[in-house]
């Protein structure tokens, strides 16, 4: 019976369900450190069991077959992400954001987002900021679009591609916490990060949905755009067009908008070129095997 339902994992399923058990053999071993076990514990379980359940009624009408590629994939990601505000400091509370700025500083002889103060204007802030928020669309609306065109076979790779990016990023935050230049050398900051209209009420609300995490580095808003525009260069060239000149300006506005040290995201980008060479090689060498 095992067996049986082994051979029904995806390389997506088979990572979601080795990142749910990692997180909760290192929640148990943490022990008193972390206050909220109990609830991690209860909330990874969880997770593992929808996917287990979707996994086995993916075929029984079309909203289990959406909910199982794209809609529970999607809320293991951000409800992951959103315990790790309760990880990260609890099992390793050594933030490495004076390394960080020395490197930036090394690089740049200065503050990047100090630097940068020089061509803020209100409409560039907001236009950044948006950019910066359609970071959490622009996963989402490639695999919509292929899996509305039952293209299942490329809609699996990217999937397996996108969560592979986002739980070696996890990672990262639990190796290396720093909790970015927003928080670090505000006090070097000449002047507030101010937009015409929008930039606040999306801070706000971004404040709320994220909290205060050590996610600095890498660069997760970098590696994960960077990913999707690799897929829709890849398989959805109309995507790719549109991709494109939006994830350049989310690059700069992680800096820009003092999200991000320069070194984070060219931990960013590191961690896309890995994400697509071990993806390619491990779905490749799963689904052959699958085949056989």
């Amino acid at each position: 019976m095992i067996r049986n339902f082994l051979a029904l994992l995806r390389p997506a399923d088979a990572l979601n369900f080795l990142s749910l058990t990692a997180l909760t053999i290192l929640i148990v071993f943490s022990g008193s450190r972390i206050p909220q076990a109990p609830y991690l514990i209860l909330l990874y379980s969880g997770l593992f069991l929808v996917q287990a359940l979707l996994l086995l009624l993916r075929h029984r009408s079309r909203f289990m077959h959406w909910a199982y590629h794209l809609i529970f994939p999607t809320v293991s990601i951000l409800a992951i992400f959103d315990s790790l505000e309760y990880v990260v400091h609890a099992v390793n509370p050594y933030d490495i954001d004076q390394l960080l700025i020395e490197l930036d500083f090394l690089l740049f002889s200065g503050h990047p987002t100090v630097m940068l103060e020089k061509m803020m204007h209100p409409l560039l802030t907001d236009a950044l900021q948006i950019a910066y928020a359609s970071y959490y669309l622009m996963p989402f609306a490639i695999g919509f679009v292929l899996l509305a065109e039952k293209r299942e076979q490329e809609f699996d790779l990217a999937l397996f591609m996108i969560m592979l990016c986002f739980y070696l990023s996890y990672a990262g935050y639990l190796l290396f916490p720093a909790i970015g230049p927003r928080f670090t050398i505000t006090h070097l900051q000449s002047t507030d990060l101010r937009g015409f209209i929008l930039t606040a009420p999306i801070q706000e609300l971004l404040n709320r949905l994220e909290g205060i995490k050590r996610d600095a580095f890498p660069s997760g808003h970098t590696a994960i755009t960077l990913t999707v525009v690799y897929l829709a260069w890849r398989y959805e060239k109309r995507l790719f067009a549109v991709f494109l000149p939006v994830a350049i300006a989310l690059i700069v506005s992680t800096v820009y908008c003092r999200y991000h040290y320069v070194v984070d995201v060219i931990g960013g980008v590191i961690l896309t070129l890995l994400t697509i060479l071990l993806g390619e090689k491990y779905y490749g060498y799963q689904t052959n095997n699958t085949d056989r």
